[in-house]
Order: C-alpha cells, then sequence, then structure tokens
C-alpha cells in the first residue's frame, strides 16, 4: 500500500512528517545527556593539574572533561561496533 501523498506530491504532512519520523524518544534522550554533559563541560573553566604517569600537566577543567567523554565515546562506540 503506497504512503498518501499531498496536492504536491510529497508525503502527507510535509517535511514535518520526516523530522517527526527521525525523533524517536530514546534520540531525544540522547540529545539532551548530550547538552547536558556539554553544558557541564563548558561551565568548568578552572585549570587543573593531570598527572600523565610522570608529566604533570595542567589545562582547562572543560578540555580535560571532554577528552574524557570523547575517550569514553570511542571506546563505546568499539564495542558497540565489536558486539554486532
Amino acid at each position: 500500500m503506497a504512503a498518501k501523498t499531498s496536492k504536491i506530491g510529497g508525503k502527507a504532512g510535509g517535511q514535518w512528517a520526516g523530522l517527526r519520523e527521525a525523533l524517536t524518544p530514546a534520540r531525544v534522550a540522547v540529545l539532551v545527556l548530550v547538552a547536558l554533559a556539554l553544558i557541564f563541560i563548558f561551565e568548568n573553566t578552572r585549570k587543573t593539574e593531570i598527572r600523565l604517569l610522570i608529566p604533570l600537566v595542567t589545562m582547562p577543567l572543560w578540555l580535560a572533561l571532554l577528552a574524557t567523554g570523547v575517550i569514553g565515546a570511542l571506546f563505546g562506540a568499539f564495542f558497540m561496533r565489536r558486539r554486532r
């Protein structure tokens, strides 16, 4: 059975129908968590000292948190890909 079409030849609901289909509750939750994580990261602007085995590195806390988040995302993506 074919999808309903409007007078101009597109799917019923226009361009907003595609957006509604793309925004599932899980995707909205992930977007909210990403936004909260970015706010948390960029609110922390103090300097912090991190020991990398032997050297002591001083950097902004937001950069250290962002690096930790990126490393975690890479590991998560690697293990999700490996699980398939």
